[in-house]
């Protein structure tokens, strides 16, 4: 699956194939932008901790609000106030979403939507993604080391119909999810309430025990045939009533992933011991849906999208419901929720607070001059613009609106858990010499990418950064303290040298020097493939790269593919040898999220390394509950791929949106992006 921000804009490819044993979300070159300015809540609870507190700054990032300043700063500020109270314009989301479903749906761009209409079991705490809150459930324990989690479910919750969650809602939510076979829950529930052993034998996404509870409760031979099972289980799911004693028997069959064990008690079962299954269902496709509502509208089939969903939507338990849907997905208005079940309720974590701004505007794809034009005219609350425009966004609106700093309307909170990164396909020539890719890594000028590209007015929102882990883990990053890479032309000539002889091939550098096997073949020119249409900002990235590989004689060019070209890349041999590329974790697990895919070939990145040692540590490592040893497994993994060098270590983006000055209670994480309920007006 690939997913997460592209370049300036940001976009969403799938890959989801039996062949494919696992699927986590990748990232195309993106922009991430987000806040932690925190509304202050009518009524709030003390988190609730998962067991295990990721950090989520970097050690090297201590400001989350930057200095950065523009050299217009008049003292007086002009008069602003939006123009009108009860609506709020979201003008930043650059592309339209993939689907209004969220059992479908799995692009950022998805995510304040999502946010806004569908409610979890339990959900982050703001911008603070290591600790979850409880919503629909009341309370949680975990046992079984960490395999069983047992939720209460809130009394009281409905959604916007009016309709009632129970335990067997969120069966059905949990088992749709999972069996639509669509990249959500294919990707964030693989191995661990899905076997993918079973999905690859069978075709269908089953969560695992359910075809054992459709066998022992109706006698039919599903465990030996699967055609069975996705028809039965079409028809528990397209007409389900949890009243019916089948049903029932079904749900409560202790030995599965999902089981109600009584009314408002549900539980997950999981294959293996998971720390962080709380901060994966915390996010959308945890949404916890209307088993009424979809089948009175097309029902489930396995591996299938149910079409009206996918671009109406439906009823949430969230602060705000669909109000109208544009064409093509272009505008959605969202009201707030008249029948908003915490609005009747005391003592909630204050992220589920009922709306303070009645109607939400989103327009997604906005030409980057309409976007301009409507921040600037005070049209638009919030929106957006790539780093080389940051001067145009804040001279159109200071015109319009003197005496405001650029800080009154920026939004930074610094590096979020993502990566850019140029692939180096390890199993292909040149690039399967290690030497090769050693010599590519010492050749970039990273400080040169730095300040040109990231750069405003002195104020550096980029920083770099060493893989396979985020900075914003910093508990799990470079645990034994390894040196970046350096830009040593030196060093990388003498890397190239040995590749040359390793490899039979040679360059010569622009003073003349041979560099390699003088006797050998020259060395072809690479090419860096990246996902078009190229953008000034990937472009000159790409020239900066460009430039320091011609100083070894290594001559290079560029080309762009679709995203259909890209989704073919599914071997090693059919993948470019150098890939500009990214990746952004689903949800906060350092190590099932960002090391597996990063370092091994359990998913679509196209280094495809696939190294012994490395393997035999991540097939378990992700699910060893002991933290002292998974730190030592993070340590072993890091010096084998620092030596290995697989992919060039770009930089880490700060995350940022334009605010009008006004607009107050902006909080943001990577997962839900922000809470349009928790957004009020103040001068």
């Amino acid at each position: 699956m690939y997913t997460r921000k592209a370049g300036i804009s940001r976009s969403t490819v799938l890959v989801a194939s039996i062949l494919v044993i696992v699927i986590i979300a990748v990232a195309g070159v993106l922009l991430i932008r987000s806040f932690t300015t925190h509304v202050t809540p009518t009524s709030q609870t003390s988190p609730i901790s998962t067991t295990v507190t990721l950090p989520t700054t970097s050690p090297s990032t201590s400001p989350t609000t930057t200095s950065t300043t523009s050299s217009t700063t008049p003292t007086t500020k002009s008069s602003l106030t939006p123009p009108n109270s009860s609506v709020l314009v979201d003008d930043s989301q650059t592309a339209a979403p993939d689907s209004l479903d969220p059992d479908t749906g799995f692009s950022p761009v998805d995510s304040p939507y999502f946010t806004a209409v569908y409610q979890e079991l339990v959900e982050y705490n703001g911008s603070n993604t290591s600790q979850v809150v409880p919503v629909i459930a009341q309370n949680w324990s975990v046992t079984n080391n960490y395999k069983t989690y047992i939720f209460t479910i809130r009394d009281g919750v409905t959604f916007s119909n009016n309709d009632s969650v129970t335990a067997s809602t969120v069966w059905f939510s949990f088992v749709r999810a999972a069996y639509m076979g669509q990249p959500p829950g294919l990707s964030d529930y693989q191995e661990l309430t899905i076997n993918l052993s079973e999905y690859s034998a069978t075709g269908y996404a089953f969560p695992w025990g359910i075809r054992h509870a459709i066998q022992a409760a109706t006698g039919l031979p599903v465990l030996s045939n699967s055609t069975l099972a996705a028809e039965a289980l079409n028809n528990i799911l397209s007409n389900f009533n949890p009243r019916n004693s089948t049903i029932q028997k079904i749900m409560e069959y202790p030995n599965q992933a999902y089981v109600v064990t009584g009314p408002m008690t549900f539980e997950t079962n999981l294959l293996e011991p998971y720390r962080y299954w709380l901060l994966d269902i915390a996010l959308w496709w945890g949404a916890i849906v209307d088993p009424a509502f979809i089948d009175a509208h097309g029902g489930v089939q396995g591996n299938t999208a149910n079409s009206y969903y996918s671009v109406n939507g439906g009823p949430g338990t969230g602060p705000y419901e669909t109000y109208s849907v544009g064409n093509a997905l272009s505008t959605i208005v969202l009201k707030s929720n008249p029948n908003y079940w915490a609005s009747k309720m005391t003592g909630l974590p204050y992220i589920i607070q009922p709306a303070h701004i009645n109607t939400i505007v989103i327009n997604y794809g906005l030409t980057h001059n309409d976007r301009v034009a409507a921040f600037a005219s005070n049209q638009a609350q919030i929106s957006y613009v790539s780093i080389p425009f940051f001067n145009q966004m804040y001279n159109a609106f200071v015109a319009s609106h003197p005496g405001y700093t650029f800080n009154d309307i920026f939004d930074n909170l610094g590096p979020q858990p993502n990566f850019y990164y140029v692939t180096m396909n390890t199993q292909k020539f040149p690039t399967n010499i290690t030497d090769f890719r050693l010599a590519i890594v010492h050749a970039i000028n990273y400080t040169e990418m730095l300040n040109e590209l990231f750069n405003f007015n002195g104020t550096l929102l980029a920083e770099r950064y060493l893989g396979p882990v985020s900075p914003v883990y910093s508990e799990f990053y470079n645990p034994g303290h390894l040196p970046l890479y350096s830009y040593n032309l030196s060093l990388a000539a003498y890397y190239l040298n040995l590749s040359g002889y390793q490899g039979d091939f040679y360059v010569v550098m622009p003073n003349g020097t041979i560099l390699g096997n003088p006797h050998g073949n020259p060395l072809p020119t690479q090419t860096i493939t990246y996902l078009a249409p190229i953008t000034p900002f990937t472009q000159e990235q790409l020239e900066i790269i460009q430039q320091g590989l011609s100083q070894l004689g290594i001559s290079v060019g560029y080309q762009g593919v679709t995203f259909s070209t890209f989704l073919t890349w599914s071997t090693p041999q059919a993948t470019p040898n150098f890939v500009n590329i990214g990746w952004t974790p689903d949800w906060s697990d350092p190590i099932m999220q960002e090391i597996a895919p990063l370092t091994t070939t359990t998913s679509l990145v196209m280094d495809w390394m696939n190294v012994s040692q490395v393997n035999k540590i991540m097939a378990t490592l992700p699910f060893e509950t002991n933290l002292t040893l998974q730190l030592q497994g993070v340590e072993e993994i890091y010096n084998i791929t620092y030596n290995y060098a697989p992919m060039v270590w770009l930089v880490n983006i700060n995350a940022y949106y334009f605010v009008q000055p006004y607009l107050k209670g902006f909080v943001y994480n990577f997962g839900n992006s922000y809470y349009y309920n928790l957004m009020y007006y103040s001068p």
